[in-house]
């Protein structure tokens, strides 16, 4: 699936190290291929991760691809958004939604 050049996707075996062990907060978008409102927000998430870079990181997961990382966390409807700080998740959001919304997950972690 290919992600744009600020958001990475984090499959199942990196999600400790790049999510729950991070330094910054995470924005992670749970997401898939075929699902339209995942696509919508990804230009968003885009300009947050540049604009916030080095900050907080936004990463996204593909629920089909790493499916143990969904289940972990319950995701049941894409996209959800799941803010990560200090490895444990501090906010989340289930839908598609405008850009501001979106980086109040964010700078409500900061």
């Amino acid at each position: 699936m290919g992600m744009g050049k600020n958001v990475s996707e984090v499959t199942d075996s990196e999600f400790k190290a790049k999510v729950l062990d991070s330094p910054v907060p995470v924005l992670v978008d749970f997401t898939a291929t075929w699902c339209p409102p995942c696509r919508a927000i990804k230009p968003s998430l885009e300009e947050l991760a540049a604009q916030y870079q080095g900050k907080a990181a936004v990463v996204a997961v593909d629920v089909d691809v790493s499916q143990a990382t969904s289940q972990q966390f319950g995701i049941r409807a894409m996209p959800t958004l799941l803010m990560f700080k200090g490895g444990k998740v501090v906010n989340q959001l289930v839908g598609a939604a405008p850009k501001a919304k979106l980086e109040e997950l964010i700078t409500k972690a900061l």
